[in-house]
């Protein structure tokens, strides 16, 4: 579809609303506990309601009707939240970022248990949750004792569908066609689809509830990028003869991806009330993700100039505070690379669950296993130009990166013969086993009303290993094998039209297999496996009553978690081969909390919310690994350290006491003002440092992650939203949602001095939605301050992410009351990536990912 196309769609989406006579007046609230909410206005009151009747500070995202989110995943819908964001990959939100704080310090639940990871840390990719699997999401800003410990900064509850809680059969279909102009520009299928659906049903008297979604989507994953590798820092010369040393790059990358993010879910759950007394709960959800990239990039490594050898090579100098950001430099190669990043994920959950009515207590029995893998491979046909040439180049910062080879990039002939490089084929498995038991009952015991108790225990193993490879040829790659890409902004490419045919057939079928290959002792190195055994106890009581006129609600208790962790890997001292290591540790710690709400009127639509409590995350997994490298005097009776790089398998986990307070004045029906403030003392923190320690009796300072002094986190957050249905035809559908953000911390990372990863001083987002009969729209912008990120695997790689605003907007007319038209649009002003390493503004990382559009249907049965 063309772009003229889809404006002419979007602006008649949004004016026909302002037909007057097409009006008619929404349905009232649904209540919170039957499952009927439809539309926009519903979903907001649903959200509040939960909000205001929680004895916790939450944020609630809640369905708009069956298989319904506002988003295409909870990522998104997480990401507007007050006071959260999310950082982006591959142009979609993922990992989030809570009260300027980052993933290390999120929790992620599904259904109240505990979540394995596909990443090498314990990060929750929330993009793999699609809307047709899920109901909403509790964001828990506060503790409870009867949560699973792990979310310093929030705990997020992903909720599935309660197949009981509807009425009757139901059951809805979507079916989109997705549009990336960017892909299109990359000579590449710019349309893909994406298909979705839930099917709800009771049995045998409304005793038994089944539900059955599932979701695929094939996304294009199209990307444009340029990357600075940064300054020859200490081996550079004086180039321009002023007697200063004038620091030169090492090179830059230029990269197009042309690939495909390909993913799907299945979710099956059953309730099962067996009795009065009984219900049974058993349920599972199963999902993988499947990306291939096919690239093109080429590599400029010849510019480093070490210990001045090149200066004669050097002209049309541009030196800013002694870097070197642009100039000409001749006699200089140039590389081009054929690539192919494949990445397979898979995450099951699944669990059973019983609640019982035992006299005046209630029973919940819960058991649940979740696994995640995740299998990757970067290979690289690599290629060097036969002649050297000229290049030019000005990456000023700000995103300004120009550049231009004299070399003929656009030639297969102008190569030399290929080399297949695999770096690296690398595999993660994650499995988590656990069981729950809690019980509670009403007691009227003064301010105490209700008592609760539970056990949670959970055994957790994780692992990586991976293998690295290159096969060199004698033989070229035929020229017709290849295409010549010609994109704006960037030096012409050659390609292999087919990256797995042409190599195979050159290299054979067994390329890419790991099967009979030795590791590499770096491969043993980078090898671990973390294994964790955690139990807990917690008691709880539920308070009401009042006090100094007023009355009140809330909760008391206390969480004690007693943790075993062992890691290993492999060590090597003065490069000799790798032999086995092995080390750990065991804490328990205790987590008082107590959540207070104060009423401050007889309708209790003023709130003012206090809670103080203990709270803990643990520390990543991959960063307890046992691996180290080792360098050893052996000489007799020498005192030297012990020096080296390695993992620290005795991390214990970041602490944090902390304290909340808001005022909520839920003012009307689907509005909010709210102000709160917290504080949050960090003990424990962990970061990536040389520090002294001691290895087999002896002295030694290795860099590894330590846990360090922390710091204070504090914050200002304010929301605003508001229904104006009192406002005359057609002006009352309209609605407002509004949040803002001030973060504060003066916890420092131990690399580059940098800011506390995650450390947003400023974030927020602006919501105006519409909604009458039958039209739904909704326009979305959230800003983030800068803040410092780890984007890739290797632990202490940061980046300084700068400012964003991400705009999005959806538009949809139910044409019959079953069938509905929908128009997505997502990053509507281009929001690029730009990752600025090393806190040097001239070494950017920047990329493009584009607009987005979806055009669909759905139909509900």
């Amino acid at each position: 579809m063309k772009q003229k196309k889809i404006s002419l769609l979007v602006k008649s989406l949004f004016l026909l609303p302002a037909i007057p006579a097409a009006f008619a007046q929404q349905a009232e609230e649904p209540s919170v506990q039957k499952v009927t909410v439809s539309g926009i206005r519903a979903s907001v009151r649903s959200a509040l309601s939960v909000k205001e009747n929680s004895n916790s500070m939450v944020e609630v995202v809640a369905s708009e009707d069956i298989g319904k989110l506002p988003d295409t995943t909870i990522a998104e819908s997480l990401a507007r939240l007050p006071g959260l964001a999310a950082g982006l990959d591959r142009g979609n939100a993922s990992q989030i970022v809570a009260r300027g704080m980052g993933e290390r310090f999120i929790g992620a639940t599904l259904n109240g248990r505990e979540l394995a990871s596909s990443e090498p840390n314990r990060a929750v990719r929330f993009e793999q949750f699609p809307s047709e699997s899920l109901s909403g999401a509790i964001v828990y800003k506060t503790q409870n004792a009867d949560l699973v410990e792990g979310g310093v900064a929030s705990s997020i509850d992903l909720q599935t569908v309660s197949p009981l809680k509807y009425n009757g059969r139901q059951a809805s279909l979507k079916a989109d066609a997705l549009y990336y102009p960017e892909a299109r520009d990359l000579d590449t299928k710019a349309v893909r689809p994406r298909l979705g659906g839930i099917y709800i049903d009771q049995y045998a008297d409304r005793n038994v509830g089944v539900a059955l979604a599932f979701s695929y989507q094939k996304q294009p994953s199209v990307e444009k990028r340029k990357n600075h590798w940064g300054f020859n820092e200490d081996h550079s010369a004086d180039i321009n003869g002023d007697g200063k040393v004038d620091k030169t790059p090492w090179g830059f990358e230029t990269e197009l991806k042309r690939g495909t993010n390909e993913r799907g879910s299945v979710l099956g759950k059953v309730e099962w009330k067996a009795s009065p007394d009984a219900m049974i709960t058993a349920d599972v959800y199963y999902a993988k993700n499947k990306i291939r990239e096919p690239a093109m990039s080429h590599w400029t490594g010849d510019l480093g100039n070490w210990d001045g050898w090149q200066s004669a090579n050097y002209s049309n100098l541009d030196i800013r505070n002694g870097y070197v950001v642009g100039a000409t430099v001749n006699n200089v190669g140039l590389t081009t690379n054929s690539t192919l990043w494949t990445q397979d994920m898979d995450n099951l959950a699944a669990g059973l669950n019983g609640k019982f009515n035992v006299g005046e207590w209630k029973v919940d029995a819960d058991i649940a296993t979740s696994s995640a893998g995740r299998d990757s491979a970067w290979r690289d046909v690599r290629q060097f130009s036969l002649n050297n040439g000229t290049i030019k180049w000005a990456f000023t910062g700000d995103e300004n990166q120009a550049f231009s080879f004299s070399h003929d990039s656009g030639n297969p002939a102008a190569f030399g013969n290929p080399t297949l490089y695999v770096d690296t084929d690398g595999h993660v498995d994650d499995r988590l086993s656990s069981a729950q038991l809690s019980a509670w009952r009403p007691l009227d015991a003064g301010v105490v009303n209700r008592i609760k108790f539970g056990a949670r225990f959970a055994d957790r193993e994780k692992k990586y290993h991976q293998t690295t490879w290159n096969l060199a040829s004698s033989t070229a790659i035929p020229a017709a094998a290849y295409e010549t890409v010609n994109v704006s902004g960037f030096a012409p490419f050659i390609v292999l039209k087919d990256f797995m045919g042409a190599t195979t057939a050159l290299w054979g079928d067994s390329a890419f297999s790991p099967d009979g290959r030795t590791p590499t002792a770096n491969d043993q190195l980078a090898g671990w496996k973390v294994k964790e055994k955690n139990s807990s106890v917690y008691a709880q009581a539920d308070l009401e009553g009042e006090l100094f006129g007023k009355t009140f609600r809330g909760n008391a208790g206390v969480r004690v978690v007693h943790t075993r962790q062992t890691g290993s890997g492999m060590e090597s001292i003065n490069g000799a081969a790798p032999t086995p290591a092995e080390g750990g540790a065991s804490y328990t710690r205790v987590l008082p909390s107590v959540n207070l709400i104060f009423n401050l009127d007889q309708a209790q639509k003023q709130q003012v919310r206090f809670s103080v409590a203990r709270a803990m995350s643990r520390a990543p997994m991959d960063e307890m690994r046992a691996s180290r490298q080792l360098a050893i005097d052996t000489n007799p009776g020498s005192q030297q350290p012990i020096t080296g790089s390695a993992g620290n398998p005795g991390l214990l986990p970041m602490m944090s006491n902390q304290v909340d307070l808001s005022w909520q004045y839920y003012f009307d029906k689907g509005s909010l003002l709210s102000a709160g403030v917290f504080y949050k003392k960090v003990s424990d923190y962990i970061g990536i440092t040389t520090d002294n320690t001691t290895v087999n009796g002896r002295a030694a300072t290795l860099t590894r992650s330590v846990n360090g002094k922390g710091g204070n986190v504090r914050g200002l957050e304010l929301v605003a939203q508001h229904a104006f249905t009192s406002l005359p035809a057609p002006f009352d559908g309209l609605g407002v949602a509004a949040n803002f953000s001030y973060n504060d911390s003066d916890i420092k990372e131990y690399t580059n001095d940098y800011p506390m990863v995650g450390q947003m001083k400023r974030n927020g987002g602006l919501t105006l939605w519409y909604e009458k009969a039958g039209y739904e729209a909704r326009v979305s912008a959230n800003y983030h301050s800068a803040f410092v990120r780890m984007p890739r695997w290797t632990a202490g790689y940061m980046i300084e992410n700068p400012a964003e605003t991400y705009v999005s907007a959806n538009f949809s007319k139910w044409l019959t009351p079953q069938l509905q038209l929908r128009l997505g649009l997502d990053n509507i002003t281009n929001q690029k990536v730009v990752e600025t390493q090393s806190n040097n503004p001239y070494m950017q990382n920047v990329m493009e990912y584009g607009r987005r559009y979806n055009l669909g249907l759905s139909y509900k049965f």
